[in-house]
């Protein structure tokens, strides 16, 4: 039978296979060359290629992962430990989860990056991957045991480790990527107006939420939210723009000649 968990996984892989095949076609790849993974011909550009058909291949290895722990549910890890099914509690439903939209944001940003540039196109496999990952460990711990507090205490020991240095490089390096852009196709005295009007954005928005101690969760993460929309769009803008061109200095005047 195949598990909620596993129709994701198998998803997945399935678009990402598929993005694997019109990518390698796309970028100079022949017929059967993305089909048999460059068995029977050239597969276009081999970075782009590699990393779609990896992400497939752990997809549908996900999937199957899935289906063989029936998606971690409490009673069939009882069935597997021997333990008696009939002792193992409810497990509370699960509440919003953020991970669907982030994951629709990514196939955005492959696809923007497919007409763009391609550090778009990376990033946006890494938001993928990064979905793929706490996915899976959230609806691991969402079954680990039949209390919300603990299966979130539990996901958190886990994850919190890992998630709270690799955002803030992420955050850091789409933030520097995106504004560079736009600064690079901007006049420099346009360039300081934008850095301003950037900046006092940040500073306004941090004042905002510091002021509002109760403010709900989904009010953070809409803004968070919103502010990447608008980071990776007005990146995209400028890459398209181009850089503007450099200006060459006027040539000093020859004040004499040496005899």
């Amino acid at each position: 039978m195949i598990t909620s968990g596993s129709k994701w996984f198998f998803g997945f892989g399935a678009v990402s296979f598929v993005t694997a095949l019109v990518y390698g076609w796309t970028t100079g790849g022949k017929w059967y060359g993305p089909l048999t993974a460059g068995y029977r011909g050239p597969v276009g550009d081999h970075l782009g290629y590699g990393l779609l058909a990896t992400a497939a291949l752990i997809g549908f290895f996900l999937g199957f992962v899935s289906i063989a722990m029936r998606d971690a549910e409490a009673e069939a890890l009882a069935w597997v430990a021997g333990t008696d099914t009939a002792s193992v509690p409810e497990v509370t439903p699960v509440g919003t989860s953020y991970w669907p939209p982030l994951a629709a944001f990514g196939a955005a940003l492959v696809v923007v990056g497919l007409v763009s540039e391609a550090v778009v196109f990376v990033f946006g496999l890494i938001i993928l991957g990064i979905v793929l990952v706490e996915w899976t460990v959230q609806t691991w711990a969402d079954h680990a045991t039949g209390d919300p507090e603990v299966n979130r205490q539990i996901r958190n020991r886990v994850m919190n480790p890992i998630e709270f240095p690799v955002a803030a490089a992420l955050v850091l390096a789409t933030l520097a990527i995106c504004f560079s852009r736009v600064f690079l196709s901007l006049t420099p005295h346009q360039t300081v107006i934008a850095g301003v009007c950037v900046l006092g954005t940040i500073v306004a928005g941090g004042f905002f939420v510091a002021s509002r101690p109760h403010i709900s969760k989904n009010v953070v993460v809409g803004l968070l939210v919103a502010f990447a929309v608008l980071a990776i769009a007005v990146g995209v803008i400028g890459g398209i723009a181009g850089q503007r061109d450099a200006e060459s200095p006027a040539p000093a005047p020859i004040s004499g000649v040496v005899q």
